[in-house]
């Protein structure tokens, strides 16, 4: 395979991604960015450890989706990640299930 052929592989995998991604993302709570995925979960547990006198995360996620387009299987039940980089978790919002200020009535 040329180094052409893997980069356009790898331009449409990354689109396929995205496009499962836009159409999964309101199934899930929490976005989750470490140094090395993305992961859309519905819990999230981050604790803070310590060992040798080094901090690092350790981060469970279940019911989760990780980011990564060479994992046959996105979907996946329990995550456990524990990483000495920063790690990012965000709450979703959901416009489409709050009311809106003024509501039109029949």
């Amino acid at each position: 395979m040329s180094t052409e052929d893997l980069e356009k592989y790898e331009t449409e995998m990354e689109l396929q991604l995205y496009r499962e991604y836009k159409d999964i993302v309101r199934q899930f709570t929490y976005v989750v960015e470490t140094e090395r995925r993305f992961y859309l979960a519905n819990s999230v547990d981050l604790q803070v450890r310590e060992a040798g006198g080094e901090v690092y995360f350790e981060l469970k996620l279940s019911d989760a989706w990780v980011w990564d387009m060479y994992r046959p299987a996105r979907f996946v039940r329990n995550v456990r990640v524990l990483t000495f980089k920063d790690v990012n978790v965000e709450e979703l919002d959901k416009p489409d299930l709050e009311l809106p200020d003024n509501p039109r009535l029949p």
